[in-house]
């Protein structure tokens, strides 16, 4: 997939590249000095804007670890209305800490999440606040100098690899690829399931990793549906392979590239309606109203609103939906699975660098 823009930003691209090389530069130079944390810090980032499968990968690492751990994410709360420091709550809404950590909050009742945008400020807060914490994975923290990490997780699209985009604004990444050697690992995400031992060979020689760094394949795990609403899985399988002459669907997207999860549901529906939405879009009446005529005007003798889980903790929001449309909307959780049987080693590694730099210890 080519994500380049015009080619008269190229020069603007270059100008970018120099600006976020310099501050590279002082950092790398200690001329401008990054914090530590006496405490367990993992960065979940990528170099490229847009979806490369942050939120997933956050929740598996805080899954992980919150067996054994005291967990806390902080994220800056991307879309938020609120400012400055937040802890979640079961008050909170999308509005007040963004729906990225609204959705983690709602699946782990048992970890600490957090939100601000200056992340020195929020990881001394929930240290202050909840000292009983163990761990804490920044959110989309790659580029936050300012903080140095115990240990840093950088992802990278499988269809648009790091090593084959352009700076902004003429490609889509936010610094220069040389600085991927900042991660400790590299996770190649969304990977089709029966990529060939050449392509993973061509890629592996293409990242050119360095030899303190370890390189995964993860893909999509997609699971069974969940009401909007309710939150209870449904009672019928309603992406089952028999019956789907008789399904139909309007599929509710508010995320950078919804395009492989349309591919899969088009598999499982014989009508689709696809109303895409920007990224992080903040729904209002309007675009309720477009959804349900959209799924009243499908044909099929059984109609569904399908989303996202991003989407749909921003769309659970409306207590004024009808009960009918409430009961057919649906949203399709996801997870990741390692490929090659590589899980239990990158598990290890994890939970070894998190045992290895308990608390009050100097973070390595």
């Amino acid at each position: 997939m080519d994500n380049r823009r015009s080619i008269f930003l190229y020069p603007f691209s270059l100008l970018y590249g120099l600006i976020t090389a310099i501050r590279n530069f002082l950092y790398n130079s200690e001329i401008l000095k990054s914090h530590e944390f006496g405490i367990p810090v993992i960065c979940v980032g990528n170099l490229a804007v847009g979806g490369t499968g942050k939120t997933p990968h956050t929740e598996y690492l805080a899954d992980l670890l919150r067996k054994d751990f005291k967990v806390a994410i902080l994220s800056r709360g991307y879309k938020r209305k609120s400012s400055g420091f937040r802890f979640a709550d079961p008050a909170s809404t999308s509005e007040d800490i963004g729906d990225e950590p609204l959705q983690m909050y709602k699946k782990f009742q048992d970890i600490i999440v957090a939100v601000d945008s200056n992340r020195i400020r929020g990881v001394k807060s929930i240290l202050k606040e909840k000292p009983e914490t163990s761990v804490i994975i920044l959110d989309d923290g790659f580029q936050h100098r300012r903080i140095t990490p115990g240990y840093s997780i950088l992802l990278s699209d499988f269809e648009r690899l790091m090593i084959r985009d352009k700076m902004l604004p003429y490609g889509n990444l936010r610094e220069s690829v040389s600085n991927m050697s900042r991660a400790d690992i590299i996770l190649i995400t969304k990977s089709p399931e029966n990529i060939s031992p050449i392509q993973r060979r061509i890629i592996v020689k293409d990242i050119n990793k360095r030899p303190y760094q370890n390189l995964y394949f993860t893909t999509v795990k997609y699971i069974a549906p969940v009401n909007v609403f309710d939150g209870d899985p449904s009672e019928t399988n309603i992406l089952s392979e028999t019956g789907i002459e008789k399904r139909g669907m309007v599929l509710v997207t508010g995320i950078a590239n919804p395009q492989p999860l349309l591919e899969y549901l088009e598999k499982k529906f014989t009508e689709i309606i696809h109303l895409p939405f920007e990224d992080h879009h903040t729904f209002t009446l309007k675009d309720i109203h477009k959804i349900e005529e959209a799924w009243m005007s499908l044909k099929t003798d059984m109609k569904y609103v399908i989303t996202t889980e991003k989407d749909a903790v921003r769309l659970r929001e409306f207590t004024n939906i009808a009960e009918n449309l409430r009961s057919s909307s649906y949203y399709i959780p996801i997870g990741i699975d390692f490929l090659n049987d590589d899980r239990v080693e990158f598990d290890n590694m994890i939970v070894d660098y998190v045992r290895k730099n308990k608390r009050n210890n100097r973070v390595s």
